[in-house]
């Protein structure tokens, strides 16, 4: 008989010593005093009183976030966010309220409007059945708090995943979002103050087949809806949604669908065929014009603008790029139909080829913010989610035991804003710019841009005191239309001034697209102003840098680069008149502290890369149709 053997080791004091450490380091609560102080409603401040905004024929510039979630959202409630419409709208407002991590968030400048838009998917289901979850028993503030960053990791992971819908058992399913959805109604119906703050009804269809985000956020105009929203579970084809908002129209009920993070589309968001692989026909393209006249282009998940692969020669093309597809850890979205630029090349080229556009669509940003709020401030940065970005500990990676790939937090940025000119801050001012796509985007500041072109506008017309109401009159704002004359290029007259809290501006460009005589688009970035000491040379970007005064140790910078105020008066010196063409304006800040730098100053750590980053406005484009 055969006796088996039986090896031992032991383990060295200085090892066992090292794991001890190691055990009491991952068993420790993690300092953060991102966390405090708690919040305290006796100490809160109420939302400030403002005055209505005067009527102007000029219009005037509004500032807003059409894109926020509360805990009728089933990720946001999962996640641990309590807060409800009102307080979103109170947040919006100016008001303080209290972060689902215990501490108070406010803005420092008000919004002039917000729409609540939470996934239409099971609407209010998980937050009226009250899963036995795992917050359910400790709140995830006192879990952080008390907690190391092992049991707090269990925590991630028992909760990130989710649980099944089918699991809670809910007969009432329907009756549940019917009665959600006519609180959302009512919160804007309480919230909206016209000349003052717009509230608009609205919600977000979360089609994501394969985990290629199709999302859109659909807005309603007045004070109705349908009596229940239109979801992905219905359909998660694009033109399903456009068939119940047209027919929702015919009913009244006035209605546009705004698709937001192209960029992690995986290529579908703006893609040459229909969404079941069928070509695009004209009546496609007409559908999708009137149905999604706007795209969101900048929030937390990442810009859609461009991205470096798309437009090489653009030395501004790498900012706040997230590739990472949702939910799929180790997979990128492909870059090309998923992101703005590319979409209005892909639309010139149809125009060129079919003489039809299915995406001659205006931009704007928004938040995407989970936590009934707008977290669009570098230095008062709250994240998206709670268990997924709340606190700056989790945010820069020193709260969870997870490989690089699930902590996705640190590549989310804080952004984005919708900019609309408009005659007065009411619901159908605001609908009719958009739907007109006088609007721009913004990465989250509040940077004030005007964009017209024309072939009867003057060369020194910016030196009239009334220049503007003169390119109203003989041109066409952004998102306007011109047909080509001659061979003379049209006159592009662009004005920017800076966020009245925030940095210098650094330079405006104007990007070009065209397509040749063979139907292929290309791409052109033109400095048309920079800031003092720096000429731009009106034929091509410039490479040379405004500087950068950012302290990464301390997260200040200084406005003493850049200017408050630029403006320039442009012809394209390639312009051909018998091509397709589209021009929009950027606008970009010098350099200032990214919200991971203040995060890194408030825990005492390195800061990560980028430090800095610089701050935009993209506008509208304008078409030129030969």
């Amino acid at each position: 008989m055969l006796t088996p053997r039986y090896s031992s080791f032991s383990l060295s004091r200085p090892v066992c010593a090292l794991l001890s450490l190691l055990l009491i380091s991952a068993c420790s609560p993690v300092e953060d005093p991102s966390l405090h102080p708690e919040y305290d409603e006796s100490s809160t401040m109420a939302t400030p009183a403002k005055p209505a905004t005067p009527a102007s024929p000029t219009k005037n510039v509004f500032f807003g976030d059409l894109h926020i979630h509360t805990s009728y959202s089933t990720d946001a409630y999962t996640m641990g966010v309590r807060g409800l419409p009102d307080d979103a709208y109170t947040f919006a407002k100016g008001g303080t309220i209290k972060h689902p991590l215990g501490t108070a968030i406010r803005l420092k400048q008000p919004l002039d409007f917000a729409a609540v838009t939470d996934h239409s998917e099971f609407l209010g289901v998980v937050r009226e059945a009250v899963p036995d979850t795992i917050l359910a028993k400790r709140s995830i503030r006192e879990r952080l708090l008390e907690d190391g960053r092992l049991l707090n990791t269990w925590l991630f992971l028992r909760i990130a995943p989710g649980f099944s819908l089918k699991d809670l058992q809910i007969d009432n399913v329907d009756e549940i979002v019917q009665t959600t959805w006519q609180n959302t109604i009512e919160a804007a119906e309480r919230h909206n103050d016209p000349g003052r703050f717009t509230a608009f009804i609205g919600y977000e269809w979360s089609s994501m087949p394969n985990a290629e985000n199709l999302h859109r956020n659909v807005i309603y105009r007045g004070n109705r809806g349908p009596r229940v929203p239109f979801s992905s579970l219905d359909s998660e084809n694009p033109e399903d949604l456009w068939s119940a908002l047209e027919a929702q129209r015919t009913q009244g009920l006035d209605n546009i669908a705004i698709p937001h993070n192209g960029n992690v589309s995986n290529g579908r968001m703006y893609e040459t065929t229909t969404y079941l692989g069928e070509p695009i026909t004209p009546e496609y393209a007409e559908r999708r014009i009137a149905n999604e006249p706007l795209s969101e282009i900048f929030q937390v998940k990442g810009s859609s603008e461009t991205h470096p692969t798309l437009s090489p020669n653009d030395p501004f093309a790498d900012f706040e790029i997230v590739n990472q597809m949702l939910g799929r850890e180790t997979q990128n979205s492909k870059p090309r139909g998923s992101y703005m630029r590319d979409a209005l090349r892909t639309g010139i080229e149809f125009a060129h080829e079919r003489n039809y556009n299915p995406y001659r669509f205006g931009v704007i940003g928004s938040s995407d913010g989970h936590n009934a709020s707008s977290p669009i401030e570098e230095d008062n940065y709250h994240g998206k989610l709670p268990l997924l970005d709340g606190s700056a500990t989790i945010r820069l990676k020193q709260m969870y035991l997870l490989p690089e790939e699930a902590q996705r937090a640190e590549r989310w940025g804080a952004a984005g804003l919708a900019a609309i000119w408009a005659r007065e801050n009411t619901r159908d001012e605001l609908f009719d710019a958009m739907r007109a796509k006088e609007t721009y985007a913004t990465s989250g500041t509040r940077i004030q841009v005007r964009f017209f072109a024309g072939f009867n506008l003057d060369d020194d017309l910016l030196s009239d005191p009334n220049w503007i109401k003169s390119a109203y009159a003989k041109g066409v704002p952004m998102g306007g239309k011109l047909t080509a004359r001659d061979d003379r290029s049209p006159t592009f007259i662009v004005h920017a001034s800076k966020d009245a809290l925030a940095a210098n501006l650094d330079r405006i460009q104007i990007i070009k697209g065209w397509v040749d005589n063979k139907g292929k688009s290309h791409e052109k970035i033109f400095d048309v102003a920079l800031s003092p000491n720096r000429e731009a040379k009106f034929d091509t970007a410039q490479p040379n840098s405004v500087g950068n005064t950012v302290d990464v140790t301390s997260a200040t910078y200084t406005n003493t680069i850049g200017s408050p105020q630029l403006s320039g008066t442009w012809q394209d010196p390639e312009y051909n008149p018998e091509q397709h063409a589209f021009y929009y304006a950027r606008v970009l800040e010098i350099p200032t502290p990214r919200w991971s730098t203040y995060d890194a100053k408030t825990l005492g750590i390195e800061a990560p890369q980028p430090t800095s980053i610089q701050e935009r406005a993209v506008t509208s484009a304008i078409w030129i149709k030969p």
